[in-house]
Formats: C-alpha cells, structure tokens, sequence
C-alpha cells in the first residue's frame, strides 16, 4: 500500500479525503473533519498509517506555520482534537448515527484560529494586568499595616510586662510591709506585756521566799528562848500583813492575737480578689465572691476596727458614681450639675416630667442598681438631709406622708434631723447615737438584700446602721428589726435608684467625690 504524495492534494480543503479514498476505507470514515478518536480502528495496518499522520501533523501544528495553500482549520486544528485524549469523543461518532456530511445528524465542528484565539487574549490583557496591579497595591499596603499591627502587638506586649512587673513588685513589697508592721505590733505588745508579766512574777517570788524564811526561822526558834521567839514571830506577821502589789492588768484577751485574724481577713481578700480578677481576665466574670466576702468583713470588724476596713476598702471593685436626675428633682431643689443639690425658697422652672417629685424635696440618681454590690459618699454641707434608696417604679407624685424615703415600703434612708441620726423603713424609725459625721458611706449589697450606712471621718470608718434580716436577742423585740425582716427583702425585687430627700430649708448636700482610699476602686472600674 503506497501513501500517496501529500503536495499533490495541497489545493483540497483536507488531506486525509484523497488518502481515505485511496485507500478504499469505509465512506462514513472519510469525512475529515470528523476522524474517529484513537483507539477506534484498532491496530490496524490503517490505524498504523492514521497514527503516523496524526503524530506528523501535530508536530507541523506546534513547530512550523501552515503550508502554503493549506486551511488552518481543517489542517492543523485537526490532529489537536484527534490526538487528544483529554477531549470527549465527537458527537457524531456516539451511536450507530451514519456519520456522513450529508446526514441530518451531522454537525459542523466550530474550530477557533490560533490568531484569533490570541487577539482575545489579547483584548483582556489591559484589564487582567490592571486587576494585578490593583491586587499587588492592596496586597503592599496589608503587609504595611500588619508589619505595623506585629510591631505594635511587641511593644505594647513588652510594656504591658513592665507594667505588670512593676505592679507586682509594689504589691510584694506593700506584703512585706504589711508583715513587718504585723511581726513588730506583735513583738512590741508581747515585750511590753512580758515585762510587767515578769515583773510582777520576781516580786511573787521574792515575797513566797522571805513568808518561807520568816517561817522556817520561827520555827527553828527555842521554846524556851521566849524573847527570839517573840522577835521572829513579829517578822513572821510583819511580812505577812505586807500589801500585795496588784497584779498585771492583763486582758482576757491578748491584744496581738487579733494579728491573725487582721492577717486571715487579707489573704482571704487576696486569695479571692486574685481568683476573680483572673476570671475577669479569661473573660468569665466576676462571681461577686470578692463583694460577698468584703460585706462579711465590714460588718465583723467595722464596730471592733473601722481603720482596717479602710485600709482593705481599695480591694473592693464596688466603688459607684452617682449623677443626679434633674428630671425628678422637686422644683424647690437647685442642682448644681449632677453632683450636688440644695434646697431652695423660690421655685426652679422645670420643665414638666412624669419622673418629678411634687410633693416632697426630694431626687434621685440616675443609677439603676439591680446587682452586684455599690458604695457611695455623701457630703452634708448643711441642714436635714436623708440618704437612701428607692425602687424605680415608686409613684413620685405620692403625698408627703407617703411620698417621703422611708415612710413607705418601697424606700428606706438615714436620716440626719439636726440632733440624731435616725433609719427609716416602712414608716418605722430606729434612733442612733452617734456623733454627727459630714461624710456618709452607703453600702449597698443587692445579693444579700443588705445595705449599711457608715460615717467617715479622718480616714475612719464607723458603722451606723445595717439593715438586713436577722433574729432577735433571746428576750428582746425591736418593731424596726421586725418591720425590716418581714418587708425589707421585697425591696430587692424592684430596680433600686440613689434618693435624697432635702427635709429643711437650707439643707444642702453634695455627692462624693470617695476618699483617697476609693479612688483606686474607681479607676478599675
């Protein structure tokens, strides 16, 4: 079988027809443009031949141009799809269909020039490159800031270590104080008492010793010897009849063993305060464990040793600013911002408020308290003045009997009349005596249902009064510790707001600012 020469078929719009005819192969195999895929003749001496003019064609496709005369794409577009292996078989091969041009089923097969295909290409260059170069912008000034975001997390990092470090050294050496002082107060009252302990024993000794000599010479005495009798007998009595010098006043208790419990009190705050801050820290929050622990301890040491409440309050995360609000003051109340108020005689122009008191001198915070624990100072620059707090829902426009803190059961308060202090709940009173404080503490401890007025003054604290459930003395009945255990826990079912209630003419008051001692619990807040 002998392969014809190809150039004398360069004018047909195939090569293969002439060859396929040539060599008498079956009519539907010799339509060019639709040449069975590899694989379908089998091998063939035909295969063989289709092959090597496949393998040529390819290689004239991807190393040389068109030959001269020659259609692109019936020539060197075709053994592309032939030889490929990857492209799915031609639809006019699947089934028993004829596959001869002619036949109804045939269809044409669209075959895209290389020139064309690069124009394309072409077109969208401009716009892809554009695209790159927009993308390797964004992408500069990404890297930009996060170097710049890397960098600041290092530094801020590395201060915050600092800070942390220096804290922690102050915190220790603060300890180390604290443990000096404690060691010294012991060792100076156990000095100061062992040498009046000791004192006194020597002069026991030495009084046991001479009774015991002055009876042990009378009775080494003669019976007959009547007037060394006489003499050692009157010795005898003498020494017996001497005054007993008192003895030590020592207390039932000794004073530095409170030590321990002024050290318990501390790491307990510590232990706790260390749990909680790290809880907050992780993110979970505080349980309150730290406020519910420092309540304990006012109420235990505040009436033994009000200067270590004091010295502990700044371990207490409860310190609350109050504002006052102006849309419930009573027109006879002049503000002075939101921190002070005074009573007045001419009535302020305010404008109308569902939230106004009318028929008491009184006015409220802002604050909404519902939890948790909340401390706060009053200043009493003058006059009647009564501090506490009422539920948020209370009717401001109540009557004076009614409508004042601590007559109802939706308000409590202390109040300062001049010459007492005296609590209000429910209508019933509890009069104080103690000495007039300017500055009062407020300690609210909405858990617990709990809330205790102290005095401050001179970096001291001085319970007045706590209200909170509790039982009577055996014996004893008090009607405001009554009203207070069977009403007073229904006040925390309510929101609870600051209140003031300007009682006489030229009452004044002004709200903190908190001690020395309260500002670090401030500014953690």
């Amino acid at each position: 079988m002998k392969l014809p020469n190809s150039s004398t078929h360069a004018g047909h719009s195939g090569q293969l027809v002439p060859v396929l005819l040539e060599l008498q192969l079956p009519w539907e195999w010799r339509d060019a443009t639709c040449v069975p895929p590899p694989g379908r003749w089998g091998h063939s001496p035909v295969a063989l031949l289709l092959g090597q003019l496949q393998l040529g064609a390819k290689h004239s496709t991807q190393q040389q141009p068109p030959l001269p005369g020659c259609n692109p794409s019936c020539v060197h577009a075709l053994p592309r799809s032939f030889c490929s292996h990857q492209e799915p078989a031609s639809p006019c091969l699947e089934g028993p269909s004829p596959l001869h041009p002619s036949h109804p089923d045939h269809r044409a097969h669209d075959v895209v020039p290389l020139e064309q295909e690069r124009d394309l290409q072409e077109a969208q260059r401009p716009k892809i490159l554009s695209d790159v170069e927009n993308q390797l912008d964004e992408l500069g000034v990404v890297i930009a800031q996060t170097r710049k975001t890397v960098e600041l997390i290092k530094s801020t990092a590395l201060k915050e270590k600092d800070i942390v470090s220096k804290l922690f050294a102050v915190a220790t050496k603060a300890l180390e104080t604290f443990q000096k002082e404690v060691a010294s107060f012991i060792e100076d009252d156990e000095q100061s008492m062992l040498a009046e302990a000791e004192e006194y024993l020597r002069q026991k000794e030495e009084r046991r010793a001479k009774l015991a000599q002055c009876k042990q010479n009378l009775e080494q005495v003669s019976s007959t010897d009547a007037l060394c009798f006489l003499q050692e007998f009157q010795a005898l009595k003498i020494a017996a009849e001497e005054n007993n010098s008192p003895g030590p006043s020592f207390q039932k208790e000794l004073s530095f063993t409170k030590s321990s419990q002024v050290v318990c009190a501390v790491k307990e705050l510590l232990v706790t305060a260390c749990k909680s801050q790290w809880d907050q820290l992780l993110g979970k929050g505080a349980d309150g464990k730290i406020e519910v622990l420092a309540l304990q301890l006012i109420t235990w040491e505040s009436r033994k040793d009000p200067t270590l409440i004091l010295s502990l309050l700044p371990f207490y995360p409860v310190a609350f600013i109050i504002d006052l609000d102006s849309d419930t003051a009573d027109k006879f109340i002049q503000l002075f911002g939101t921190k002070g108020a005074k009573r007045v005689l001419n009535p302020i122009a305010y404008p109308e408020s569902s939230t106004r008191f009318i028929n008491c001198e009184q006015v409220l915070g802002e604050n909404v308290m519902n939890r948790g624990n909340y401390y706060w100072e009053v200043e009493i620059i003058d006059g009647w003045v009564s501090i506490g707090v009422i539920t948020d829902d209370f009717n401001s426009r109540e009557s004076y009997d009614r409508g004042r803190l601590g007559r109802n059961e939706k308000s409590c308060c202390l109040q300062w009349n001049g010459q007492n202090y005296v609590a209000w709940f429910g209508g019933f009173e509890s009069v104080i005596q103690q000495p007039f404080f300017h500055t009062i503490g407020v300690y609210l401890e909405y858990s617990e249902k709990a809330l205790t007025f102290f005095g401050v003054k001179d970096s001291k604290m001085t319970c007045l009064q706590q209200l909170k459930v509790s039982r009577f003395k055996k014996g004893m009945f008090d009607p405001f510790q009554n009203k207070i255990n069977h009403q007073f826990p229904s006040l925390f079912a309510y929101n609870l707001k600051p209140a003031f209630f300007l009682e006489s003419v030229d009452a004044h008051l002004q709200l903190g600012p908190l001690k020395r001692d309260c500002v670090s619990v401030l500014k953690r807040r």
